[in-house]
């Protein structure tokens, strides 16, 4: 049996599907949402494919992982593990298939019956921004009324799930305007007010505080009691701030989105101020690396609770993961979300009712591979030829770009 041909879909609302097929017709299926540089790493895939994977055996993972990492001259970054990504994500379906075992029989088997699963408060704005990337919140450091967070946590919470994330910030500076502050206090604590202490609240970041930002915001919100705090500096390449930011809050610090391979989780945990860390199946590596730097975690004491706000691809890859893994915590996802699109996120599949959630858990995945069925059909049909997904492009009042 040999890899022989593959193609790719991109779909609303910016989610790049991955087929592989195989020369005695099995079909292996991935996700490499890397929506903003969709061309490069669609780009990687091809390369990858066409170099190391077309006419070769589809179950030798690790050998074709390891040649698309290590074959070239320049190696590891977002575009080239993304492509990776998607390709390994394909490849551990199809073994699965073949084999007739879910992808965590491969990873030592479930550890668990179900995965709790957390869910996203947007306001319409967000929701908006989300699916066009434009955002006509456009003043310095807008942030949606307390009021629209309060409305969509109370419809999450009667969908069943006691575990949400809103990101209470516009726009920040290098240092945090007092109203800035004051914004986001008014926001969790009505949210909070709203759910009760029974429910858990984590807060986003999204990377666009420096580290005085941080430490101020971290203070002012620690008293509504975070799960965690996520992406609360503004890169990998300040991944020393946290060390700072942890000696002003005894709040769960989260990160690792944008790390995207085990070197580069290395010295996260090395440097002991992470609590969670949460690698991008899509971004980093696949399902392969994703096993690799959960167990590297347990090492260290640390939680994995793997990013996915993407499409049911990532997410069924995901959980195969925390299937597996002892020490995932809980995982992140939008396919519940019904406000996306005018169809559900979940008809991409045949048997959408695998993900269904029940008290804000899923089951593990028991059918072969990924666990899930991809509808051609309806993958086909949404297909975008050239989607154009545009930088909502921030600036502050002076004129500089923010970090969005």
């Amino acid at each position: 049996m040999r890899v022989v041909n593959y193609e790719l879909f991109n779909v609303p609302p910016r989610w790049t599907f991955l087929k592989v097929e195989t020369s005695d017709g099995s079909i292996g299926w991935g996700e490499i949402s890397l929506s903003r540089q969709r061309r490069a790493a669609s780009g990687a895939v091809a390369d990858f494919m066409e170099e190391y994977v077309i006419g070769n055996d589809p179950t030798r993972i690790e050998d074709h992982w390891q040649a698309m990492y290590r074959s070239g001259r320049f190696r590891g970054g977002p575009v080239l593990m993304t492509g990776i990504a998607g390709i390994d994500q394909a490849l551990w379906d199809i073994k699965g298939k073949i084999h007739g075992m879910p992808i965590s029989e491969f990873l030592g088997g479930p550890v668990r019956d179900r995965i709790r699963l957390y869910q996203h408060v947007r306001t319409k704005a967000e929701v908006a921004s989300a699916n066009d990337d434009s955002d006509d919140r456009d003043g310095e450091n807008q942030v949606s009324s307390p009021e629209a967070f309060v409305e969509d946590a109370r419809r999450q919470i009667n969908a069943g799930f006691d575990a949400l994330k809103l990101v209470p910030f516009g726009m920040l500076d290098a240092v945090a305007k007092p109203g800035d502050v004051d914004r986001a206090r008014t926001v969790v604590r009505a949210v909070r007010e709203e759910v009760g202490p029974d429910v858990d609240l984590a807060l986003d970041f999204h990377g666009r505080a420096s580290k005085a930002s941080a430490k101020q915001m971290a203070t002012a919100l620690e008293e509504f009691d975070p799960m965690f705090y996520e992406e609360a500096v503004t890169g990998p390449e300040h991944a020393n701030n946290y060390r700072e930011l942890a000696r002003h809050t005894s709040v769960p610090i989260a990160t690792g989105e944008r790390r995207h391979s085990r070197w580069a989780f290395k010295e996260v945990f090395e440097d002991g101020a992470v609590d969670i860390v949460q690698p991008d199946l899509c971004y980093a590596g696949g399902i392969s690396e994703l096993h690799r730097i959960g167990t590297m975690a347990e090492a260290y004491d640390v939680a994995l609770a793997p990013h996915c706000p993407f499409g049911p691809i990532a997410l069924a890859a995901c959980l195969q993961v925390d299937a597996a893994m002892h020490n995932a915590f809980i995982q992140e996802q939008i396919v519940h979300r019904e406000d996306y699109l005018d169809y559900s996120l979940l008809s991409y599949l045949e048997n959408p009712e695998v993900l269904a959630q029940e008290d804000g858990h899923v089951d593990v995945l028991t059918e072969p591979g990924l666990g899930i069925t991809v509808d051609e059909e309806i993958v086909q049909r949404h297909a975008i030829d050239n989607p154009q997904w545009e930088s909502p492009g921030w600036r502050h009042l002076d004129g500089r770009v923010a970090q969005n």
